[in-house]
């Protein structure tokens, strides 16, 4: 039984804080090339699409439903790519980024821990620190807050491109994961349009809003907030959609607008009205939609005090029902390419070269609106028609990258196919978590449809940019069915390890608590003494411990089938290596596929099911997934490679991540830098992963 208060406080603790004052200009991004860089082809491409998996791409050339795929596996080469440990996105790109492992650049999981608040846990990939804090300048109710902030990367290392940078060479970036807030270039010569990690206008991963004509309680966290719409007199129907709190006054207030909607009493449709203020002069918006039809980009003006500043955002509705109920959905607030007040791309004005040429689009990381199909405010064909809307973006992207491309390096991302991955797939026979089995079909083959159009991105980069570019096409992991979930706090109380009763952030007693989880994996961390805030395990016993954990992990076999639920248990200190193995998890759970950790584990908390004979809860060591999110790839990284595709030949039997930079690199005559543990796949051939080490060192 999950403590729903406990999970919203530490969702809420982990987001981001978004909102940055002053834009730095930088006279937009520089294409020209230095007449003394290194000798080399005159243009790389590299185009990544997160999550493809090499099976079905298999199976997808055999059927001849990918011909530029086949056409550059002919010219040069196809291979599987060996992924990161664990597979998560951000620590994947991260390796790529830095060709190294994550003991070079800090990134072990979405989510890490602060050992000197023992535990506690934050967003892996940055963090809001104040570097000057000064008392507020009060006057009445309102206060002008003097706080200066600096939003950090907390990816380590040196990304390859800097010492394309530094020899004039160009770069161009669009949507980059794990680069947030984008890596400064030094010499002006790298522009980058950050991906996943930007965080919506209220400083989270996308916060939608969804209002209902339906007796149910507002209920706001960071995930989404679910609010009901009021009658008004004159037959208006009133809903609130909200902004980030106001810290402009000095008791902190809730920001938000009114909107009016007007359902037409024949007809599903209804007129949606809001006014925008400001202190100028302000502004009514007015927009007419049909059931089931979504709007374009619309702004949202919210005004912290009578004489400024505005809060400027952007967001789509989709009028989902009007008869018998009301029902509309409002997308996260977005930030305004044109006008953003916070800095996601290098150099900051970049983002608004792109907005004013193509228009309004999606600016947060996870463009895909996930959350809303996770809390069935979404139905399934709904979260198809609007991840398509972020593709169809994507491509408009691509053709203004394309066109602007004459020389240098570009690498161009594309999140469609992990993110419809995660809410579609399930290539089995199995019970799906939410769908019947026409529907668990249906939708499967959507994800195929994904692969279908990043072959027509490929032929359209192909085409556009003549044979003599070099392409690489990669994906960082691949793709599996998640049927059930790993309790590893659960787990671990169980077997003596961890002492609480309700949630690791909770009522921990951490005087009789020797191990832990949190994270996406499950990291398992020791209550190590001199390391966390209140250890207890002395350094001495710490490998004894370790290893009799791992057995007894590597015991667990699922009931209900009698597999194994584990594939391996990696220890964090001897598969990686470098400055960061010092934050590293102790151990890593590498799972077999169709199992992950537990939603709840992810937090800290407990797992708890029904026992239908006693009507009781009792603790769960595994549980079934019944999320909307039905896949996964946090798993063994053996099982879930990704792919590489080059028209050049890949001498490489066994190419892993952080050797995509160093290759880059080798193509304009750059030698593989000393931090670097990758090698230039295009010239050498390497050694099995096992012989590399397993954590790509």
């Amino acid at each position: 039984m999950t403590n729903r208060h406990t999970m919203t406080v530490w969702r809420r603790r982990i987001c981001i804080a978004a909102t940055v004052a002053g834009l730095a200009c930088a006279g937009g991004c520089d294409r020209g090339g230095d007449a003394n860089r290194a000798a080399g082809p005159t243009k790389v491409m590299i185009l990544g699409c997160d999550g493809m998996e090499p099976l079905l791409v298999d199976r997808m050339l055999e059927q001849g439903r990918l011909p530029n795929f086949a056409k550059l596996r002919d010219q040069g080469g196809y291979r599987r790519l060996t992924t990161s440990i664990p597979p998560q996105s951000p620590v994947a790109w991260s390796n790529f980024i830095t060709g190294a492992g994550p003991g070079v650049h800090g990134i072990f999981d979405f989510i890490h821990r602060d050992p000197e608040r023992q535990a506690y846990p934050y967003w892996s990939g940055n963090l809001m620190v104040a570097v000057d804090e000064k008392p507020p300048i009060k006057y009445g109710e309102y206060q002008l807050p003097r706080v200066e902030t600096k939003n950090e990367l907390l990816r380590r290392g040196t990304p390859f491109w800097d010492y394309l940078d530094e020899r004039g060479i160009p770069v161009h970036m669009y949507r980059l994961p794990a680069n947030y807030p984008p890596s400064k270039s030094e010499h002006g010569h790298a522009c980058c349009l950050a991906g996943m990690g930007v965080p919506d206008a209220m400083g989270n991963q996308g916060t939608y809003q969804h209002f209902a004509s339906t007796r149910r309680r507002d209920r706001k966290d960071g995930e989404g907030y679910k609010l009901r719409v009021r009658h008004d007199k004159s037959g208006a129907r009133i809903a609130r959609l909200y902004g980030p709190p106001n810290d402009h006054l000095v008791k902190t207030k809730d920001v938000f607008i009114n909107i009016e909607i007007y359902p037409d009493p024949d007809r599903d449709v209804a007129k949606i009205v809001y006014v925008n203020e400001n202190p100028l002069g302000d502004e009514t918006v007015e927009l007419i939609l049909n059931a089931g039809e979504w709007s374009d980009w619309k702004e949202v003006r919210f005004l912290k005090t009578p004489v400024g500043p505005t809060l400027d955002t952007m967001v789509r509705f989709l009028l989902q029902e009007v008869h018998p109920r009301i029902r509309l959905y409002v997308s996260p607030l977005n930030f305004i390419p044109t006008a953003p007040v916070a800095v996601f791309s290098e150099p900051p004005d970049f983002v608004e070269e792109i907005g004013e040429e193509i228009g309004p689009f999606y600016t947060q990381g996870f463009a895909e609106e996930f959350n809303a199909l996770k809390h069935e405010i979404f139905s399934d064909e709904e979260y198809r028609i609007q991840a398509w809307q972020v593709m169809d973006e994507r491509f408009k992207l691509l053709d203004y990258a394309l066109d602007r491309f004459d020389e240098g390096l570009m690498f161009f991302y594309f999140s469609s196919t992990d993110l419809i991955a995660h809410m579609f797939w399930w290539d089995s026979d199995e019970k799906h978590p939410t769908r019947s089995p026409e529907d668990a079909k249906k939708y499967n083959a959507v994800v195929e449809d994904v692969y279908v159009r990043m072959d027509d991105a490929l032929g359209r980069c192909m085409e556009r940019l003549g044979d003599d570019t070099t392409f690489i096409v990669m994906s960082d992991h691949g793709f599996c069915n998640f049927r059930r979930g790993l309790a590893v706090n659960t787990w671990l109380r169980k077997e003596g390890y961890l002492v609480a009763d309700q949630g690791l952030l909770v009522d921990t007693d951490w005087s009789r608590t020797k191990a832990y989880s949190l994270g996406v994996n499950g990291h398992i961390y020791l209550n190590q003494r001199g390391r966390e805030k209140e250890g207890i395990v002395d350094e001495t016993d710490r490998d004894a411990l370790l290893d009799e954990m791992s057995a007894k992990l590597m015991q667990i076999v699922d009931p209900d089938t009698g597999r194994p639920v584990l594939r391996r248990v990696y220890r964090g200190d001897q598969c990686y290596s470098g400055p960061e193995v010092k934050n590293a998890p102790d151990l890593i759970l590498g799972y077999e596929r169709g199992y992950r950790a537990s939603w709840n584990t992810c937090l800290g908390d407990f797992d708890r099911i029904r026992n239908e004979e006693t009507r009781q809860y009792e603790d769960a060591v595994l549980v079934d997934n019944d999320n909307a999110w039905s896949a996964d790839h946090c798993i063994a990284h053996d099982l879930v490679p990704g792919i590489l595709f080059s028209n050049r030949k890949i001498m490489a039997e066994h190419p892993a991540l952080i050797d995509v930079g160093p290759s880059a690199l080798a193509l304009f005559s750059i030698e593989t830098p000393a931090e670097m543990a990758g090698h230039d796949f295009f010239g050498q051939q390497n050694q099995p992963p096992a012989t590399r080490g397993e954590a790509d060192k």
